[in-house]
């Protein structure tokens, strides 16, 4: 038996004990006479074995609590151990390999272009990138208003502001192919702002 049992059967003794003492005493006017140190002896015991495991009783469910506290503790930290670190993504976390980026978002490529200072012209006809995203980086330092598109068989893909002594930028998902460049403003890609994009 556990001291709790122990505990709750001394106490359980102890009060009916000092029922039936109450009982006889009350009945019979000579009683406890001869047999009170008997019964003196009798509760004395009661009393100590009650106390003693009340007290052993309690270590027990402190060292319990205390027991239950620790393998909190160490589920806590286990489960800390385990989650994924910051930054860390959970197929990650679970021993997967993370998937590969694309061949679209792996490949950004960036170009320069500028329209001629003082002739309605580009400073190249030809840029090539790869497959992916494309941006022109577009340097306009004339005083006429310049643009700059992304075309293919004629159909516009994207388009930049039209600026004036100005930067701006176009950028586009582009597959491998041939396209064109060219500035929209009514005609400037007649008189020589145009030329060719290959994707690869």
């Amino acid at each position: 038996m556990s001291n709790g049992d122990l505990f709750y059967v001394c106490g359980s003794v102890l009060a009916v004990s000092a029922v039936a003492i109450s009982v006889l005493g009350l009945r019979v006017k000579s009683f406890p006479g001869r047999f009170a140190p008997l019964v003196a002896l009798w509760f004395v015991a009661l009393v100590g074995a009650s106390t003693t495991f009340a007290v052993l009783h309690a270590q027990d469910e402190q060292e319990a609590k205390a027991a239950e506290l620790s393998e909190a503790g160490e589920e806590a930290e286990e489960e800390e151990a385990g989650a994924p670190i910051q930054g860390e993504s959970e197929a990650e976390a679970e021993g997967e390999a993370p998937s590969k980026p694309t061949e679209s978002s792996a490949a950004a490529t960036t170009l320069k272009l500028a329209a001629d200072p003082t002739q309605i012209a580009f400073d190249t006809t030809k840029l090539s990138a790869k497959a992916g995203k494309v941006t022109i980086d577009f340097d306009n330092p004339s005083a006429l208003e310049h643009d700059v598109a992304i075309e293919q068989d004629g159909k516009q893909i994207a388009i930049s502001e039209t600026i004036v002594k100005s930067k701006t930028s176009v950028s586009a998902d582009l597959q491998p192919g041939t396209y064109t460049f060219l500035c929209t403003i009514p005609g400037h890609a007649e008189a020589g702002m145009e030329g060719t994009l290959t994707v690869q």
